[in-house]
């Protein structure tokens, strides 16, 4: 992929996550996708490997904090290597506020996300 190309499907990528919108992060993906997430059992947090794991990887974040957004992104890409530095935010059911600086690393092939590797700080909730 050119520079322009991966910044393009990333920015498109972003603007899915924070519309939560699903169905259009999985087709910027490829069919045996990852989705590591921030915190879970193994050395790289919980893995999530494949269209229907990753949905509900996505899914389930999105239902822990419903208001969740990912703003102030700022993309880079390097060849099939491309990172999204941004402010997570987010309010939990019991009203705990999250803020904090993330990066996403992601592996992409054939035009699409193969791994999306998300890095959060481990910050305490915000009072609002």
């Amino acid at each position: 992929m050119t520079h322009q190309a991966t910044i393009e499907l990333l920015t498109a990528f972003c603007d899915a996550l924070n519309r939560h919108d699903i169905d259009d992060c999985l087709s910027m993906m490829t069919d045996d996708c990852e989705f590591l997430a921030i915190a879970g059992p193994e050395l790289e947090g919980k893995t999530f490997a494949g269209q229907d794991a990753v949905r509900a990887g996505l899914s389930a974040a999105w239902q822990k904090a419903p208001d969740a957004q990912w703003i102030d992104a700022e993309i880079f890409a390097d060849g099939e290597r491309g990172f999204v530095i941004s402010t997570y935010t987010g309010t939990t059911a019991d009203g705990a506020r999250s803020e904090a600086r993330m990066i996403d690393a992601f592996t992409l092939r054939d035009g699409k996300i193969a791994i999306k590797n998300a890095f959060r700080k481990n910050r305490p909730p915000v009072n609002v």
